[in-house]
């Protein structure tokens, strides 16, 4: 037997509302049941005191059986006198009557024919209840299976009169009651199990209705884990947990799929990257091995170009591991910048790298911001050098600050008039070694990890990158800091 765990779970659904209907059916069934059953009851017990009171009334009191009200004063009756006569008019075919004294003494019992019921056996503090002058003594009894309801009356010496003279006990049987429960019985259960099979058969349909679109996910996983990433839910436009679900799915795949993208697009550009160099440095050591260290100066150019080969290498590999150390946890040490006096210090460091370019300030009000300056400072380097690789000389490159309103804080912003970026290429620029469609870059012109090491510093500093670009028109990098 499959245990609930390795149900599927449309089934455990369906059992968990089927158990959870048939519960609540089940208690609704039963408390029906119990309140007809104490209906009958009540009904039953009534109708025996109403049969009753004439007959008590016409032996106690002398009144006319069919008149309900007196004639003539006549004098109470002794109770010894009439417990026998009073008796037999109280016990029928499914009633006994016995009658007590005020002590509790059975006077005489309404039992004459073998058909009718045997009186119940005396319960004391039933009777004393009754003797305390309780009219509603009323209990059920069992015997041989079948139930019996008793009623105990108390019995005054006259009916204004509050002193009592004795009990009348009467035992009826409730076979006919009983039957009607049964049949009562017999209809709610089907009532109920039938009202449970079409709620499961409803339930089960609603189920596999409401995890359709669950399915259709299922599959589509098994899709992509079989390489697919060009497949997505896409269910219809939805509220509920389910849409959620979806609209979330669908955003990871494609947040994964551009993912490994970019990342198939790293290890392409990063072997390209490493390509040229390694091959430089091969040219070099198969034209020394064929025996050029004979010429000195020959010798000379290739271990300088060699050099120059490892330090671009070596320039590389530590941009990586500057990239991997911002990517993960690392040690910053945020210190309040005054904006003003850092671009006082910074401008002229810049002024030295602009080889032919005019370098502008654009300066904005006296302000502070939380951030740690040396990677600030890397932060500018790296776009004012990716400014001047795309920037022909007397191009203009100007640096800026502005205060922002939302979110409050400040914009610090590089731009130029140089080439420009196409449209197509400005999602991934700041990709690790992305060079996108303009092929005219060589390969001395950096790394292609300076946006990247900017975005990831503008990232673990609660920041933000972003860059706007025209073709032909220039490029503006704009680094917004949020004040803390």
């Amino acid at each position: 037997m499959r245990s609930w765990s390795n149900l599927s779970l449309g089934a455990r659904l369906t059992l968990l509302f089927i158990g959870v209907w048939g519960t609540l059916l089940a208690l609704a069934g039963w408390m029906f049941y119990q309140d007809t059953r104490n209906l009958l009851f009540e009904t039953t017990a009534s109708h025996l005191r109403a049969r009753s009171k004439p007959i008590i009334e016409h032996w106690l009191y002398g009144k006319p059986l069919l008149v309900s009200v007196e004639k003539e004063k006549k004098p109470p009756r002794k109770l010894d006198e009439i417990a026998p006569f009073l008796a037999r008019d109280l016990t029928s075919r499914n009633v006994v009557a016995l009658v007590l004294d005020r002590t509790g003494k059975v006077l005489a019992n309404g039992k004459r024919l073998p058909e009718e019921p045997k009186s119940a056996p005396l319960v004391l503090r039933y009777v004393k209840m009754a003797l305390g002058g309780m009219n509603e003594v009323t209990y059920t009894i069992h015997r041989q299976g079948v139930p019996f309801i008793v009623l105990l009356i108390p019995l005054r010496s006259s009916p204004s009169n509050g002193k009592i003279v004795g009990v009348v006990q009467l035992t009826a049987s409730l076979a006919s009651v009983r039957e009607t429960l049964f049949r009562h019985g017999i209809i709610l259960a089907f009532i109920v199990f039938s009202v449970l099979l079409v709620g499961a058969v409803l339930g089960r349909l609603l189920v596999s209705s409401s995890l359709k679109d669950l399915k259709q996910m299922v599959v589509t996983c098994r899709a992509i884990s079989e390489g697919d990433l060009n497949r997505q839910v896409t269910l219809p436009k939805r509220g509920g947990e389910i849409g959620q679900l979806s609209e979330a799915f669908d955003g990871m795949v494609t947040r994964i799929r551009k993912t490994m993208e970019a990342q198939r697009r790293f290890v392409a550009n990063a072997a390209h990257e490493l390509r040229t160099p390694v091959a430089g440095l091969r040219g070099s050591v198969e034209v020394l091995m064929r025996g050029v260290q004979d010429d000195p100066a020959a010798s000379a150019r290739l271990i300088q170009g060699m050099y120059r080969e490892i330090a671009r290498l070596s320039s590389l590999c530590e941009r990586l591991l500057d990239l991997n150390r911002l990517d993960g946890i690392m040690n910053i040490h945020k210190q309040s910048i005054d904006l003003v006096d850092f671009f006082r210090d910074l401008f002229p460091q810049l002024e030295k790298l602009v080889q032919g370019r005019i370098l502008e300030l654009n300066a904005g009000l006296r302000v502070s911001i939380l951030f740690d300056p040396d990677m600030l400072r890397q932060v500018l380097f790296n776009l004012v050098q990716n400014s001047l690789q795309h920037t022909q000389p007397g191009g203009r490159i100007v640096l800026g600050w502005r205060l922002m309103a939302e979110p409050q804080g400040v914009m610090i912003w590089v731009e130029d008039n140089g080439e420009g970026i196409p449209s197509e290429d400005l999602p991934h620029v700041f990709e690790p070694f992305y060079r996108g469609s303009n092929k005219s870059r060589k390969p001395t012109d950096g790394t292609g990890l300076g946006l990247s090491i900017a975005r990831s510093i503008a990232k673990a500093h609660g920041s933000e990158i972003s860059i706007e670009s025209t073709p032909g028109m220039g490029t503006k990098v704009i680094l917004r800091i949020p004040f803390e």
